[in-house]
Order: C-alpha cells, then sequence, then structure tokens
C-alpha cells in the first residue's frame, strides 16, 4: 500500500513546479467532523501549504458532529467538498437528500465499541443485550457497523437501547453511567482509553476488516462545473496521505494539534486507522446492501448507483492526467 500510493505521489510531484501558479479557480467551501482522527489527510494538506502549491483556494466552511450534519449542509448548499463518512453520504444521495459524489477513499477502519473498564459482564456482543448503546447518528459508519455486528450473531437491534449521542460527548456518557457502551471513530475510542473511562470490546477492524469508513466527496454540480479544481484537490489528498504514511511523527503532531487530544491518544488512534485514497467498490456495494436491508434506502438498481457515486475516474485522471 505504502509503494502505491509513492509511485502515485512521484507523479504528482513531478508537475508540482507548474501548479503553484496564483489562483484563479472557485474557493472551494469543505468541511471535516471534529477531532476525526480519519480526516488527518486535510489537516495535513492545510498545515503542509499543499492547497497553496495546487493553487487551490479552501475555505474551512465548517466543522461538524456527525456526518448526516454535513450531509444537511451540502443539501442547504453551504458545502462544495468535505471529508465524511461513506455511510452517510451514502443514506443522503440515494434518499435524494443531498447531491454528492466521492472522489477518493480516505481510510478503512478505525472505530471502535468501547465499554467501561468496570463493566466485567460486557465481554462480548452477546453481552450487550439490554444495555443502552451510543451511537453518533442512524446512517453513520458506526451505527452500521453496530447493526451489521449484531446480525452476525443473530441479535435483533431492538434487543438494545440504541441511542445518538455526539463523539465529544460519549466519553462523558460512559463515564457517568448513562450509556454502557459507545461506537465512535478514533480518536473517542483511544482517549476513552487514556481517561481510564473505557476499553475497546470490539475494534472495527474485527466486526468488518478492512470496512471502507471515510470518504471525500464533491457536489456534484460543484464537480461538473469546476472539474479541474476538484482533480486538483484529489491529488493534494493523495500527497497528504502520502505525507501521514512518510512522516509519521509530523503526523501526530499536527493530529494533536487539530483533535486538542494528547500524544499518546493520538499515536494509538493512529494505529487503528488505515489511511488510503484507493476506493473500496466492494465495500460500497456491501454498505448499499446493509443499508436497503435496514430500510434507510430504496434504489432500483444498486450497482448503477455506486457506478455513479463512486466516481473512479476522477480519481484515475487526478493520478494520470
Amino acid at each position: 500500500m505504502k509503494r502505491m500510493i509513492a509511485a502515485m505521489i512521484g507523479a504528482l510531484l513531478l508537475t508540482a513546479a507548474g501548479a503553484r501558479a496564483e489562483d484563479t479557480g472557485p474557493v472551494v467551501r469543505a468541511a471535516y467532523l471534529q477531532s476525526d482522527i480519519h480526516h488527518l489527510a486535510f489537516w495535513v494538506a492545510l498545515e503542509e501549504g499543499y492547497y497553496r502549491d495546487a493553487g487551490v483556494a479552501v475555505d474551512v466552511a465548517g466543522v461538524f458532529k456527525a456526518g448526516p450534519e454535513i450531509m444537511s449542509a451540502f443539501a442547504a448548499g453551504a458545502l462544495d467538498m468535505a471529508y465524511v463518512g461513506e455511510a452517510p453520504s451514502t443514506t443522503a444521495v440515494a434518499n435524494r437528500a443531498a447531491d454528492v459524489v466521492v472522489v477518493a477513499q480516505v481510510n478503512t477502519e478505525g472505530s471502535a465499541l468501547v465499554v467501561s473498564p468496570k463493566s466485567a459482564g460486557l465481554q462480548r456482543l452477546t453481552d450487550l443485550k439490554g444495555k443502552t448503546v451510543a451511537v453518533p447518528g442512524h446512517s453513520t459508519v458506526q451505527d452500521f457497523l453496530l447493526r451489521r455486528a449484531l446480525r452476525e450473531i443473530g441479535m435483533a437491534p431492538d434487543a438494545l437501547n440504541i441511542m445518538v449521542l455526539k463523539p465529544p460527548e460519549m466519553i462523558g456518557a460512559l463515564r457517568t453511567g448513562q450509556i454502557d457502551a459507545f461506537i465512535a471513530w478514533e480518536p473517542y475510542p483511544s482517549k476513552s482509553a487514556t481517561m481510564g473511562v473505557g476499553r475497546n470490546l470490539a475494534a472495527s477492524g474485527t466486526l468488518w476488516p478492512g470496512h471502507p469508513c471515510c470518504v471525500l466527496v464533491s457536489g456534484r454540480d460543484f464537480l461538473a462545473s469546476h472539474p479541474e479544481t476538484v482533480k486538483a484537490v484529489v491529488k493534494v489528498h493523495v500527497r497528504a496521505t502520502d505525507f501521514i504514511h512518510r512522516h509519521p511523527e509530523k503526523a501526530v503532531a499536527i493530529g494533536v494539534q487539530y483533535t486538542g487530544m494528547d500524544e499518546q491518544t493520538v499515536r494509538t488512534a493512529m494505529k487503528n486507522v488505515q489511511y488510503t485514497p484507493e476506493l473500496s467498490v466492494e465495500g460500497e456495494k456491501e454498505y448499499v446492501r446493509f443499508l436497503t436491508d435496514l430500510g434507510y434506502i430504496q434504489l432500483e438498481n444498486p450497482d448503477d448507483f455506486v457506478e455513479g457515486f463512486l466516481r473512479q475516474d476522477i480519481l484515475r485522471e487526478a493520478l494520470h492526467p
């Protein structure tokens, strides 16, 4: 994987000098999720000046607490591009609540199901029966992972009390006993462990090995009107992802800066995240199938949906112009 990304970045850097021209394109209104270490590549690009190098002006137009909120912002016409979960993006587009396309993967894995270290009786997923479990929102990646895991063990979701709670509030709720467990993106699971409040009952990589998680999306209209700008942003994303692999210590420092969390937490969290720009087509198809089974979406032709939603051509053209 690292060699593949290194090869990609080599091709991109050949044209770096020409990309430093003064920006003449639109200002890209971008967003990401609060303290989500999955979105480290975006922070790296900002801090390392990669957007400036590419001649792209980026405005951080929002920092949101959950993926469905980002989709609402797209629907309101407030965003052009964003780092966001693949599941809420799929749900919003399938239900015509927002119109975005995926132009690159951001990461795979990187979430965890967390319980209190004092809860000796919670050792397996089956032990969650009758317990209160928090998810960041319905149709989020984490909601999907929990429901998928329950299906695998033959337990109905209504056997639990599943409630919505934003990740910044989850650790406090677990500490005070308001919830028995939560599933969230990193670094919140690692932070709960650092604080002595939580322990991982299951990392998402064990619930669904290699599962796609966050993606880089563009508004469909924005892509249609500014294709070269979108490709430039994708190139920056690939370059920033390569930076994470090549300069892990600097990446940790940037993660600390943007999450406001301690170095140990960020370092531990990053070990649970697989950073990659490669799109997971089969993973998206599984999202579509399962979200359909849950009743979150209804599609006449799932394969056609995936083909139009995952713009592999944009990633290819960005890497091989």
